[in-house]
């Protein structure tokens, strides 16, 4: 029998990284497009709320872009900033509360493209978090928000499976709801690591706790913001030429939001 070890995931950052990884240069392609397309100018300062292991903010600042994160999970932290310093890059992340935090130097563009926004499971929590964003980045600048919405029309995913592999090492992962409360809006999910080694195999399981958000939720939060406005909606498949609109059968949506001036 596998051994199982029942600890945060994230509290594995070099797991977490290859599972998390496989859309890395999509992200990076759909993020400096969306730069391109709704901003006057080429951002040049980038910011990522909820930042985890860093992998998107390396390749964006190996392409010469001032790059920041903030994660509260100082494992992850750590292992951004060793990547960093290991590539002679400057160390940018920083441990902190996304929905609680103060930067001293303005950036042009931010995103959260895999759902790591839902883990704010209030909505006051939610609005704070639109409000710090909208004190950092400049009016004109962006904010790509990618979320996984319950749909309405639609029986929503219960489930998912992929695989990663790096070298020798290889995990298959599989996530699964384990219950869904309306009234709350608070959901949860378990995930789970199969991690294949050369020297050996054992399974990472954890549970996610999550805020559910229908379509018109979105909207009504983004709104409730004030500093907001959504300006084109995208899937994750990240493809700026086919942008979609949001109804009761979506699931998977960027939202680019741009700070009102």
């Amino acid at each position: 029998m596998i051994e199982t070890i029942n600890e945060s995931i994230y509290d594995h950052p070099k797991y977490y990284d290859l599972v998390f990884g496989a859309d890395c240069a999509a992200e990076v392609k759909f993020i400096e497009g969306c730069g391109e397309q709704w901003m006057n100018r080429k951002p040049k300062r980038l910011l990522e709320p909820a930042c985890g292991t860093g992998r998107l903010l390396y390749l964006l600042a190996k392409k010469g872009y001032e790059v920041d994160g903030l994660d509260l999970n100082p494992k992850a932290v750590a292992f951004c900033n060793d990547r960093f310093r290991r590539h002679g890059l400057r160390e940018s992340a920083f441990v902190a509360d996304m929905s609680d935090f103060t930067m001293s130097r303005k950036c042009d563009l931010a995103f959260n493209t895999i759902n790591s926004f839902r883990h704010l499971c209030s909505e006051r929590a939610a609005r704070d978090h639109l409000q710090c964003l909208g004190k950092v980045i400049r009016p004109g600048g962006l904010y790509l928000l990618g979320v996984h919405l319950t749909p309405t029309a639609v029986n929503p995913s219960e489930s998912e499976s992929w695989s990663a592999r790096r070298g020798h090492l290889s995990i298959n992962t599989h996530m699964w709801t384990v219950d869904r409360n309306t009234r709350t809006r608070i959901e949860r999910f378990g995930i789970r690591f199969d991690v294949h080694r050369p020297t050996g195999s054992f399974r990472i399981e954890d549970e996610l706790v999550l805020r559910s958000y229908k379509a018109k939720q979105m909207d009504r939060l983004i709104a409730s913001s004030e500093c907001w406005e959504t300006i084109a909606t995208y899937d994750f498949g990240y493809d700026l030429t086919d942008p979609i609109d949001v109804d009761s059968t979506t699931e998977d949506v960027i939202y680019v939001l741009k700070r009102k001036k």
